[in-house]
């Protein structure tokens, strides 16, 4: 699904800037430690749910909700031509984490 394209994230560089994108979905504000992807794998391991976040080495995106199918609606900074997305993502090759412990 395309979703619907939102405004870009506050602070946020124009390129290379999902962790930073969801530093200020879940933080308020950009949190430089976290604009690598790769650093949001440092938290703690989370079943998908609202304000979890889901990471990956390259890119992280931030949960919304989750479908019947399990898969999730998500806050997706940088999701394609610089783009930031609302749209439905499987969360294969994902680990969950959550942000808001540790």
């Amino acid at each position: 699904d395309d979703g619907r394209i939102v405004g870009h994230p506050s602070g946020c560089p124009h390129t290379a800037f999902c962790g930073c994108g969801v530093s200020v979905k879940v933080f308020g504000h950009p949190v430089r430690n976290l604009f690598l992807a790769a650093n949001w794998l440092k938290y703690p391991r989370a079943s998908p749910g609202p304000g979890m976040v889901a990471a990956r080495h390259g890119h992280v995106m931030y949960i919304e909700s989750i479908d019947a199918n399990g898969n999730a609606v998500v806050y997706d900074p940088n999701s394609g031509g610089h783009q930031t997305r609302v749209h439905t993502r499987s969360l294969a090759g994902y680990r969950v984490v959550n942000p808001h412990s540790g």
